[in-house]
């Protein structure tokens, strides 16, 4: 039987029931896809590349990530996770679309941890970089100078701050003098503590002193009358002066 089924092509039968030619035979055509013998043509439709008529990205070869998104290099995070996610749903179903979206995507992900972690940098290291960077007379002044802990900073910050109100408040009644007197003791102590030498603390306290006292005195009568209070003497205003110096001379000097 099935020899003269293949010697005669033409012959129909109940399990056969279309008639076999010799175009027919070479492409078989079924529900879901058409098979051909021939090698240059796609042997099935869901083997087409990303299905077919899937829109394709036109930017998948731009190399500058924010181009590829399509997004200015200032935009913000939220600006590129909605470019992102964006192109995802428009380019959905093609796969090179979607991985060059993600790969652009990922780029830019890098450059904002980086930028994160460099404006982690403390101040300290910071200061130090700018000391490397001085010329030669700046660092020789710089070493003399030291940052302290902030708890330190606050402290004495404290401590001078009150000595100025406490200037205020008494001014209607007398001079500074005695919270002057309070301050500059209190600079020699902490500088003492720091250098362990009585001698070069109190060059430095009275020093600071000096340095505020003259400056205050050049200063403070440029000040416009209008911005201060008309209880308050220069006397008090130069002390005020002297008190910022004070501080720092204590808190930031070696």
């Amino acid at each position: 039987m099935s020899s003269l089924l293949f010697s005669n092509p033409n012959l129909s039968t109940p399990f056969l029931p279309q008639k076999l030619s010799g175009h027919q035979s070479a492409t078989k055509a079924t529900p879901f896809c058409t098979i051909s013998r021939s090698p240059k043509a796609p042997r099935c439709a869901v083997d087409t590349p990303y299905g077919g008529n899937v829109p394709t990205f036109p930017r998948m070869k731009v190399w500058d990530p924010y181009k590829r998104l399509g997004v200015s290099p200032y935009a913000s995070e939220e600006e590129i996770w909605g470019s992102r996610n964006f192109l995802l749903q428009q380019y959905a179903g093609h796969e090179r679309s979607e991985e060059s979206i993600e790969a652009a995507f990922e780029k830019l992900l890098m450059t904002s941890f980086r930028q994160r972690k460099k404006t982690k940098i403390n101040l300290k290291s910071k200061l130090k970089k700018q000391v490397d960077e001085s010329p030669p007379w700046v660092k020789n002044l710089l070493n003399f100078v030291e940052l302290p802990p902030m708890e330190v900073i606050f402290r004495r910050l404290f401590l001078f701050a009150f000595m100025g109100g406490w200037s205020i408040m008494n001014s209607a009644e007398g001079g500074p003098a005695f919270q002057v007197a309070v301050s500059l003791a209190a600079c020699i102590y902490f500088l003492n503590e720091k250098t362990k030498s009585l001698a070069r603390a109190s060059i430095i306290g009275f020093g600071a002193l000096a340095s505020g006292w003259i400056c205050g005195s050049i200063f403070v009568p440029m000040i416009p009358t209008v911005l201060i209070h008309p209880t308050w003497t220069l006397e008090l205003l130069t002390s005020l002066v002297a008190y910022v110096f004070l501080f720092l001379g204590c808190t930031f000097l070696k």
